[in-house]
């Protein structure tokens, strides 16, 4: 097996892998990071002196020995520069202002004025504008803008080709915020964002691949493999609420919201409520009820509640055996707004699953909650702005 690039190249990934072991095992010496890279010391000095002129690594002030030298350690600057996230759902806008080290100075959360595509625009502007006051009021330098976006994210040019909760098709996102802020901005697709939040924050461990399923206005799953997020050949890897739950599925249109999310989302539980009420004959409700209030009423034991519950679970099933026997992830991570009710939800979907499907994932519920696509946004925005390179193992063994 071979690794093949111009030494230019090399020196970059040299970099990353030297950026991402520091990232994680802090405080490290430097003999220790090159004997786990297999990688010479004066490489490890070198881009580490780099690093550290970027305010990405210092020196910690301690040094460790094993009887010989004392070694010189080195640590990962999580407060060398601040992030701001954003996280656009389908009711609100999230916006936070955290370090590298993914610890929260700031955030704010507000509903969406109006429908109007533009006005949407111009509240992002608004938001990014008082999140950028943080910093600069504690001279902390800002790396970056990093947002998800509800919808087909194009991400290497940060269009968002479809995001039918806001109501933008092929919009330019990424350009227009750069334009307007003047720093590096990544625009990605929020569950993927979402993914890579969970895998690095998320209290998952050595994990190598992760799938997170986001429930709320509607469906998506965001990808990690090998450590980085999978796209897909059109941008749409993850696109799961498009899945038909069954075939009375197949044939009809889905302009918006797709078979399984209409089904299975926050809304698509919400409509059945609504309908089941209508069917029963006791009227429309004056006042809609909300997902949240029908596992509250689940909980209680209320018989209609717990059938809508129970039928949640079993489409979300469907998704996620498809997911599993597909991908086969380490772990399938459930976020979005129900992964408030994770308690009900996962015993339903894993005595679902029993039996059905070879191996039964592991799911978990999110542990970051509605902040895991702006830690997401902190390292790709790190990632993005470090030039960061993946090694491709080329196996010569035909």
């Amino acid at each position: 097996m071979t690794i093949s690039g111009t030494t230019s190249l090399m020196r970059r990934i040299n970099s990353s892998a030297v950026l991402d072991v520091i990232r994680q095992e802090s405080p490290i010496a430097q003999s220790q990071i090159a004997r786990k890279l297999n990688i010479s010391i004066p490489t490890v000095m070198r881009i580490t002196e780099s690093l550290m002129a970027d305010d990405l690594v210092r020196l910690t002030g301690d040094t460790q020995s094993s009887g010989g030298r004392p070694r010189t350690m080195i640590e990962f600057n999580k407060d060398g520069y601040a992030v701001i996230g954003l996280d656009l759902g389908g009711t609100k806008l999230f916006g936070t202002v955290a370090n590298l080290g993914g610890e929260i100075i700031y955030e704010r959360s507000v509903a969406w004025e109006d429908k109007n595509p533009q006005s949407r625009i111009d509240q992002v502007y608004k938001l990014i504008e008082l999140l950028l006051d943080i910093p600069n009021s504690t001279q902390l330098k800002v790396r970056g803008i990093g947002v998800g976006a509800p919808g087909v994210t194009i991400y290497p040019e940060g269009i968002v080709t479809w995001a039918p909760s806001l109501g933008w098709r092929d919009l330019p996102l990424r350009d227009l915020l750069s334009e307007q802020f003047g720093l590096p901005v990544i625009v990605e697709n929020d569950v993927n964002l979402a993914a890579l939040g969970e895998f690095w924050f998320g209290g998952l461990k050595n994990l190598s691949s992760l799938v997170c399923i986001a429930v709320g206005t509607g469906i998506g799953a965001g990808i990690v493999i090998d450590r980085k997020i999978f796209h897909g050949h059109h941008y749409s890897a993850g696109e799961i609420g498009y899945l038909p739950p069954d075939i009375h599925s197949l044939g009809q249109p889905y302009p918006e919201f797709g078979a399984l999310e209409s089904a299975s989302s926050g809304l698509g539980l919400e409509n059945r409520a609504q309908a089941l009420i209508n069917q029963e004959g006791k009227g429309s409700l004056q006042i809609r009820i909300n997902a949240e209030e029908i596992f509250c009423a689940a909980r209680r034991g209320e018989k209609w509640a717990a059938r809508l519950v129970e039928e949640t679970a079993e489409y979300l099933s469907l998704a996620i055996a498809s997911v599993a026997l597909l991908i086969d992830p380490e772990v399938i991570v459930l976020g979005g707004g129900m992964a408030g009710s994770a308690d009900i939800l996962l015993p339903l979907i894993e005595n679902r699953l029993e039996g059905v499907i070879p191996i039964t994932p592991r799911i978990e519920a999110s542990k970051l909650g509605s902040r895991a696509a702006v830690m997401g946004a902190i390292i790709l925005v790190l990632d993005t702005t470090t030039e960061r390179v993946e090694v491709q193992v080329l196996n010569n063994n035909k």
